[in-house]
């Protein structure tokens, strides 16, 4: 991922709270057959290695998940993002040198994948899948409320992933290159926003 110095994130606990707030990833892989990709929810446990394993699941019919992998698997974890038009600027009313641009928070998590195929370690991933999404809920769903051999069933009809994380690339681009008047313009724009994502992303413009 291109990331000029002024967007680099290193900070591990935005780079967590990016991942863990990502609602869909994108999980891709080189092949011998080309680049595979899949949008999917996934999940990350901390606690192991150094940078946590990414886990999740693909349906068997689809090919990514019985194509050897080809070096490091790669996912893709988005955050808020906005588009950004130059009439906030106030570098427009002073010079008009000025475009359009897109503010936007990612994660690329890097490692080496693994596919697999058995029962209990694919009853864990789901579970543990299900529990992140339905836990916020007031009357959470668990695995263990349909019926057992129903879950098995469904179980032989998916591929588990796990690739653990050897590097991980955090971006925010949030107009950090833009004068303190740019910035607070942008801010306030994004502020008034219809879409959610664009008002979540104008608390992430520095202004102080």
């Amino acid at each position: 991922m291109y990331t000029p110095p002024a967007f680099r994130d290193e900070d591990r606990d935005s780079i967590r709270a990016t991942l863990r707030a990502a609602r869909l990833a994108h999980f891709i892989t080189a092949t011998a057959e080309g680049v595979m990709a899949t949008p999917l929810p996934l999940y990350i446990d901390q606690k192991e290695g150094e940078h946590g394993v990414v886990y999740g699941h693909l349906a068997k019919a689809n090919p990514q998940g019985r194509t050897a992998a080809i070096g490091d698997g790669l996912a893709i974890f988005m955050g808020p993002d906005a588009y950004i038009t130059p009439s906030w600027y106030a570098t427009k009313q002073e010079t008009g040198k000025v475009v359009p641009t897109w503010n936007y928070v990612a994660v690329h998590a890097h490692g080496p994948v693994e596919f697999f195929d058995d029962p209990a370690r694919l009853l864990q991933v789901v579970t543990r899948l299900t529990d992140v999404h339905e836990d916020e809920r007031a009357a959470p769903w668990r695995v263990s409320d349909a019926p057992a051999d129903f879950i098995q069933a469904q179980l032989r009809g998916i591929i588990g992933i796990r690739m653990p994380i050897t590097r991980l690339e955090g971006k925010r681009k949030m107009s950090q290159n833009r004068s303190l008047a740019d910035r607070s313009q942008v801010a306030a724009g994004l502020a008034e926003s219809p879409r959610p994502s664009e008002r979540e992303a104008a608390a992430l413009v520095p202004i102080a």
